[in-house]
């Protein structure tokens, strides 16, 4: 008799499987396991295979080959449920296994980069951060269009584009008139151009003047959408401290994705935020990126810009909200559209719009919010 505790059984004893010995839970996200703020999107838990209660005395199975009783000795080694899944981590003392869904180094890569990019230009020529800030809402316009293109509507590039671009240097140069003028430039020559190239309303949705009325707010969308809240970065820059007014608006942002990554992946992720648009999302998650925003907004107003602990905190509060409505707004836009990036311009985080979305988001809140408490 096999010398181990009553009741447990091998897995080769039952016919499962060694592959079945554990089981893999993946969020189905529609950015592809990509992962976003409090996004924990795989699982892997150790699969209790023993029965209840002793197993009954009976008669050895008999061998295959010879006919004969099989015997403990001659069975092959047993591989119990409690052994590590292939391919995968064991369990520590039976809780579950955490993976990330980020190609970490990559992401921590870019964001190096991208935050060169970023700041270089904020402490030196202000002109260079507005092109800098046009050039990736260009890129981010084009990957919503061809977005939009998949879903079978016809909305134009090169208006919306160019529109996109102008958008942030209007408003650098005329304050928040210059930018509701492009902003309505933008939608009118976008809808312009649609009439006259296609005046029929094509798609795969068929055509009429459904299909115009359509392609028109898909055009309105898109300008709304990347462009115009561009602006409100570049108006930060407007007052002589604005380089601390966008470093506020930026490393809160930040703070929001870490604060709820980190969060989500420890936790667990158990409390889904909204399993219909991103089912990696967590309340755990948020509410790692309410306390990292509070945290990072709080000293980011005090110590450079001279506010109050509680206006910072305020913001911290609000661009938390904004940055995960970003985030859950293009996954929604993304399901629908039936795609799982934006595309693949930046490793480690899909599309350039995969990260601009939460800072689209949250650029017109961060201003007004700073500007009524700074002036």
């Amino acid at each position: 008799m096999d010398g181990g505790p009553r009741g447990a059984v091998s897995v080769s004893a039952l016919g499962v499987p060694p592959e079945d010995a554990s089981v893999t839970d993946r969020a189905d996200t529609p950015d592809g396991g990509r992962g976003n703020a409090g996004d924990v999107p795989v699982h892997t838990r150790p699969v209790d295979l023993a029965p209840a209660g002793p197993i009954p005395a009976g008669p050895a199975p008999a061998n295959s080959a010879s006919g004969t009783a099989a015997t403990p000795d001659a069975a092959a080694p047993p591989e119990t449920a409690s052994e590590p899944p292939r391919g995968g981590r064991a369990p520590r003392n039976g809780r579950r296994v955490i993976r990330a869904g980020r190609d970490l180094p990559a992401a921590i890569a870019v964001g190096v980069v991208l935050g060169a990019v970023i700041l270089v230009p904020l402490f030196t020529l202000y002109p260079i951060w507005v092109a800098v800030v046009s050039a990736a809402v260009a890129v981010g316009t084009y990957e919503v269009v061809r977005a939009l293109h998949v879903a079978g509507m016809s909305v134009p590039l090169v208006p919306l584009a160019a529109g996109a671009i102008a958008m942030p240097v209007a408003a650098y140069t005329s304050g928040t008139n210059g930018l509701a003028l492009a902003l309505a430039g933008t939608t009118l020559a976008a809808v312009a151009v649609r009439a006259v190239r296609d005046p029929a309303g094509g798609g795969r949705h068929g055509g009429g003047r459904q299909a115009r009325l359509r392609d028109a707010a898909a055009c309105a969308f898109t300008s709304a959408y990347v462009g115009f809240p561009a602006g409100f970065a570049t108006l930060l820059t407007s007052a002589p401290d604005g380089h601390w007014r966008t470093i506020a608006f930026l490393g809160t942002v930040v703070a929001s994705d870490i604060g709820g990554y980190t969060a989500g992946v420890l936790s667990g992720g158990r409390h889904k935020l909204a399993p219909s648009v991103s089912p990696g999302k967590s309340w755990e998650g948020f509410a790692g990126s309410v306390v990292g925003c509070v945290v990072v907004a709080s000293v980011l107003m005090a110590w450079p810009l001279g506010a109050e602990i509680w206006q910072g905190a305020l913001l911290g509060a609000a661009v938390a909200c904004t940055a995960t409505v970003g985030d859950l707004g293009e996954s929604l836009l993304k399901r629908d559209i039936g795609i799982k990036d934006m595309g693949n311009l930046l490793p480690g985080h899909g599309g350039l719009m995969d990260r601009l979305d939460s800072l689209l988001c949250t650029a017109p809140v961060a201003w007004l919010l700073i500007t009524a408490f700074l002036g």
